[in-house]
């Protein structure tokens, strides 16, 4: 509503969505999207140097002008990192923070806290491209729909942003935060009844968590709960936790969203599944992780590398040549999908990847193929050892209903020790608080009990957070 005493935001508004709208429905040729990025990146260079004091002294030897947005005319312009925010911190912002419409920070549990305020123009851009995205999701289901909410804490975006998106599509929501001393998991699970709840945004870990509270209370998650979507974002999803968090719940699972507190919105998905890019926003590279320069395509035309993005809205904290830490696969659009933009898989952090048995694998390809043969659990865990012989051993521990072991297919099971070259045991049993922080750590932090090597300080952070919650 505050855009109707506001003049030149509702402008904003309605020019994102129109644009949006065009772009969604095919009507963007590859050179307006081009012209259309080169202006805004061009924009975003010229804001930040007049407006953030990191970045009027961060770019201070790139050229006055970007003349392409070629590999070549890109590499004149540094990075931003990570390490760049935490030091520089309110400077990295264009404008002062009493422009902002709300303040949020990240969590710090793994580094120093930033802060992420919005301002309206962050809010609007990445909102309206969002409910352009979950609108192919979420029509389908009816117009009876409520959702709820349960974010990390109360200084995140998640809360607001999700609210608002479903406000957009005329759906209504709940917030609850079941980690919160005033809700708990027994009232939220009892307001997923009552209301009764059709859907859930949430991450994956709080997806089981729930679940694992509904077994405890004698529940059916599938057969007593009413939720027919859930819209997981936050932590890693590969497409098999996707289909067992879906069985368990007898609802579509998405890994509906890929963003951070710091650079905001950066990929979410479409009704066919697939993660998106959000080129009418943002710009994207995928580079080297170990250095930084572009990868090139491999025979099917994907892009294998860490991502790199750029702000293409003028808010108050626009990223330039942003390095996000995460690993990612892109493909081109393809003529047969939702949306006609690159698709992306998020596989995890850069330093999630692990060596298991000698292969090299990130964590999304690690988890996608050890879940693959198994069903019917509530939560699970990675153990990875060492034999007296030195090879790896890795132990995959579920927690399921009635401590039954997992459904598995045995043959699809063979066929992951032959994969990896390693000898592959299933324990079953309880997991504890661990392997709901991924969110708040990492995925490997979460899920992983590497015994080969000494504990790190973000397997020290999730063992620390698993406590309090516990």
């Amino acid at each position: 509503m505050f855009t109707l005493y506001d003049d030149e935001a509702a402008a904003v508004g309605r020019g994102i969505i129109s644009r949006q709208r065009d772009f969604a429905a095919g009507r963007w040729s590859e050179e307006r999207l081009a012209a259309h990025q080169l202006e805004a990146f061009r924009a975003t260079l010229d804001h930040v140097r007049e407006h953030s004091p990191f970045y009027r002294r961060h770019l201070a030897d790139a050229p006055a002008l970007l003349a392409s947005l070629s590999a070549e005319d890109l590499a004149a312009f540094p990075f931003t990192t990570k390490d760049d925010l935490r030091a520089a911190q309110q400077d990295v912002l264009s404008r002062p923070l009493s422009k902002a419409w709300i303040f949020y920070e990240t969590t710090g549990t793994t580094g120093a806290v930033t802060p992420c305020p919005r301002d309206n123009t962050d809010s609007l851009h990445n909102n309206a491209v969002l409910t352009s995205h979950y609108e192919t999701i979420l029509r389908p289901y009816g117009e009876d729909q409520f959702i709820g909410v349960s974010g990390p804490t109360e200084m995140h975006a998640f809360g607001d942003t999700f609210g608002e998106v479903c406000r957009n599509l005329g759906i209504a929501v709940a917030k609850m935060w079941p980690h919160s001393p005033m809700v708990g998991f027994d009232r939220a699970l009892a307001a997923i009844r009552e209301i009764p709840l059709t859907g859930l945004f949430c991450t994956p870990g709080m997806a089981l968590t729930l679940a694992k509270k509904a077994v405890a209370a004698g529940l059916d998650p599938a057969r007593d709960l009413p939720v027919e979507v859930l819209m997981l974002t936050g932590e890693l999803a590969s497409p098999a936790l996707l289909a067992g968090i879906g069985e368990l719940w007898g609802a579509r699972a998405y890994n509906a969203l890929y963003g951070s507190q710091e650079a905001s919105l950066l990929g979410a998905a479409a009704a066919d599944g697939h993660l998106y890019t959000m080129p009418v926003i943002n710009h994207y590279e995928v580079i080297d992780p170990a250095g930084d320069a572009p990868v090139e395509p491999d025979a099917d035309g994907v892009l294998l590398g860490e991502l790199v993005v750029t702000s293409l809205y003028q808010g108050l904290k626009p990223l330039i040549r942003y390095r996000t830490g995460d690993l990612v696969r892109m493909r081109e659009a393809a003529p047969d999908r939702t949306l006609p933009a690159p698709v992306l898989e998020v596989l995890g952090r850069t330093r999630d990847e692990l060596s298991v048995g000698g292969h090299r694998m990130t964590g999304y390809d690690l988890e996608n193929l050890l879940l693959a043969p198994f069903g019917g659990y509530l939560d699970y865990q990675v153990v990875l050892d060492s034999g007296d012989d030195g090879a790896d051993r890795l132990t995959l521990r579920f927690e399921t209903p009635g401590a039954t072991a997992p459904r598995t297919d045995e043959t699809a099971l063979a066929a992951v020790r032959d994969r990896l070259g390693v000898a592959v045991g299933v324990e079953v049993g309880t997991l504890g608080s661990i392997t709901g922080t991924g969110a708040m750590v990492s995925w490997k932090a979460a899920r992983v009990v590497d015994r080969r090597t000494e504990r790190d300080a973000e397997s020290a952070a999730a063992l620390a957070l698993a406590a309090r919650r516990s």
